[in-house]
């Protein structure tokens, strides 16, 4: 184990009590608890997904959870995060026409007709 200064635990203590800056603390130091910050950050979905996609460590499904409460982040999730689970992430995506319809188009495995029964109702 690191050892780590009675300070970085402190400044980490500060940055976890935010979600965005709970993601960049684990961005910008190497010692960071991962699972800490992760807990913090995916508390919001922009900064679930951009967990995710940046730290070395991250929980891909934990982060998937929260990115996919939000279409927009659903949507990249899947576009852009190895491992996502595509069938999960488009669920989300129904609650707005526009992200349905763009996943539908963009993401490899999407469900088209699951899509062009949503977009008649």
């Amino acid at each position: 184990m690191k050892n780590i200064s009675k300070e970085f635990l402190a400044e980490q203590e500060k940055a976890c009590r935010i979600p965005c800056d709970a993601y960049l603390f684990a961005l910008k130091n190497n010692n960071a608890n991962i699972e800490k910050c992760q807990e913090v950050a995916c508390k919001e979905p922009d900064c679930a997904y951009y967990f995710a996609a940046d730290i070395k460590g991250a929980d891909i499904e934990y982060c998937q959870n929260m990115a996919c409460k939000d279409p927009i982040y659903a949507y990249h999730f899947a576009k852009y995060i190895k491992g996502a689970d595509i069938e999960y992430c488009q669920k989300t995506t129904y609650k707005n026409i526009y992200w349905a319809r763009r996943f539908a188009e963009d993401i490899p495995g999407a469900d088209k007709k699951k899509y062009l029964i949503y977009s008649l109702l």
